[in-house]
């Protein structure tokens, strides 16, 4: 064949197409298992950090595995629609409380911490550029907060962006999703120096107000899904 030919040119640029699109095809499919399984260690991670677990240097799959011992999912009536580990696991928290209340499907991840029953729930919400997320970790009250994980997509560095440091996360330590009155009021997030009436609060980000008020909306918004479940007292219902 004429290798100055036009139709030369032709084949030689559609089997180099071809050659391509099977090689990227081929790397994208092997990487996909990997992509997956990084995400899915990343989100135990998130998990974990809610329980105030010092993930340095450890194994944070194993540790999922030693201190997760249910993952349930719920409605927003408290009743449990599974207790098969991994499906809870696998729904898309955002998508879920984007739909009609009877039609939600709530995951919960219950754990044991130093012999005592905490109950992890979590968050999806929206800061200043784009989203916020995380979860809450509650004590066997189901009202106290044990630890709480926060990150996002976008936040300012230095404003926003600090609700993904410890010192922030910290001070919901020890707060109450209750109030004095049984009502779900979640927790307050304010400027420094205000006060909240009738329900715990934390100081907000200086600078950073509108990701504060962000967290605060988030909080409330999800653990009202949870508020059924929170009030039955005892641990969990089968």
């Amino acid at each position: 064949m004429n290798t100055n030919s036009n139709t030369y040119t032709f084949i030689y640029a559609t089997v180099m197409v071809v050659v391509v699109a099977l090689m990227l095809a081929f790397v994208s499919s092997a990487l996909k298992g990997i992509q997956t399984e990084n995400i899915e260690l990343d989100k135990k991670k998130q998990i974990l950090s809610s329980l105030n677990i010092n993930l340095e240097g450890e194994d944070a799959a194993a540790l999922y595995d030693q201190y997760i011992v249910q993952e349930l999912i719920i409605n927003t009536n408290a009743d449990i629609r599974s207790d098969v580990m991994g499906e809870a696991f696998a729904l898309d928290f955002g998508k879920e409380i984007s739909k009609e209340a009877s039609e939600r499907q709530l995951p919960l991840y219950v754990a044991a911490v130093e012999g005592a029953t905490k109950y992890i729930i979590p968050m999806q919400g929206a800061g200043l550029w784009g989203s916020i997320w995380g979860y809450v970790s509650l004590d066997e009250d189901k009202n106290t907060v044990y630890g709480t994980y926060f990150s996002h997509a976008s936040e300012t560095p230095g404003l926003g962006a600090e609700i993904a440091d410890k010192s922030f996360q910290h001070k919901f330590i020890g707060k109450k999703i209750f109030n004095n009155q049984d009502q779900l009021v979640s927790i307050a997030v304010t400027k420094p120096g205000q006060k909240a009436d009738n329900q715990d609060q934390v100081d907000g980000i200086s600078g950073g107000t509108i990701t504060s008020q962000g967290v605060e909306a988030m909080l409330l918004n999800c653990l009202t899904q949870y508020e059924a479940y929170f009030k039955i007292k005892g641990g969990t219902e089968e």
